[in-house]
């Protein structure tokens, strides 16, 4: 069950309903704990370690959350009234971190979202943006998607009215997964570096939703 809402972080996954097929529960709720147990020990913000929610972009009490995690959006088919409660949600001050998709599911992501913000502009972010500074320094984005060596991380976002100097709202891992990495850090899965660098990225992520 979801956490009550106390004032500590919680980390608040977006559910959402694709006929025939999920996706936005991929990598729970392991990544969300270990996400959480590194924030809490690398930084002061108080925080629920062992629990996260798990909330539509319709429900109100996401209101109450700074940041979500939509993970899977090559197959997110968001109603009128889910579209109509992102944008209000982005609007109050929300940031939305957007994973784990790659390809040709970049098309769907793109026109679903341009139901929600129809004059956006989904621009390519450099090392030099200040999301990347908010904690730790990233200094490269080179990655790679988990287990595809080949195929290089895409990193882009859309600014509060397509201003670069205002707040960023949306942070876009393309051809990425940093929710994969995450979930299986502790496993050996993936090469440590990568790993290191997810959590880099994720902890980077919501210092920067929490403090624009």
């Amino acid at each position: 069950p979801n956490l009550p809402y106390d004032g500590k972080f919680t980390f608040a996954r977006i559910r959402y309903t694709v006929y025939g097929r999920s996706g936005w529960e991929f990598d729970y709720p392991a990544m969300e704990r270990n996400l959480m147990t590194v924030l809490g020990e690398m930084s002061s913000i108080r925080l629920h370690a062992a629990g996260s929610n798990i909330h539509t972009f319709d429900d109100p009490e996401l209101l109450k959350y700074p940041v979500a995690y939509l993970s899977e959006p090559g197959y997110w088919l968001p109603s009128e009234a889910e579209a109509q409660g992102l944008r209000t949600w982005l609007a109050k001050g929300g940031f939305l971190i957007v994973d784990d998709f790659m390809l040709g599911e970049w098309y769907n992501f793109e026109e679903q979202m341009r139901r929600v913000l129809p004059g956006a502009r989904i621009e390519r972010l450099t090392s030099a943006h200040p999301i990347f500074d908010s904690f730790f320094r990233v200094a490269s984005l080179d990655m790679t998607y988990p287990g595809r060596p080949g195929l290089g991380a895409e990193f882009l976002g859309i600014h509060e009215d397509n201003d670069p100097a205002k707040r960023l709202i949306v942070v876009i891992n393309y051809n990425n997964d940093i929710g994969d990495y995450m979930e299986w850090s502790g496993e050996g899965w993936w090469p440590v570096n990568l790993t290191n660098d997810a959590y880099k990225l994720a902890v980077n992520y919501i210092v920067y939703g929490l403090t624009h």
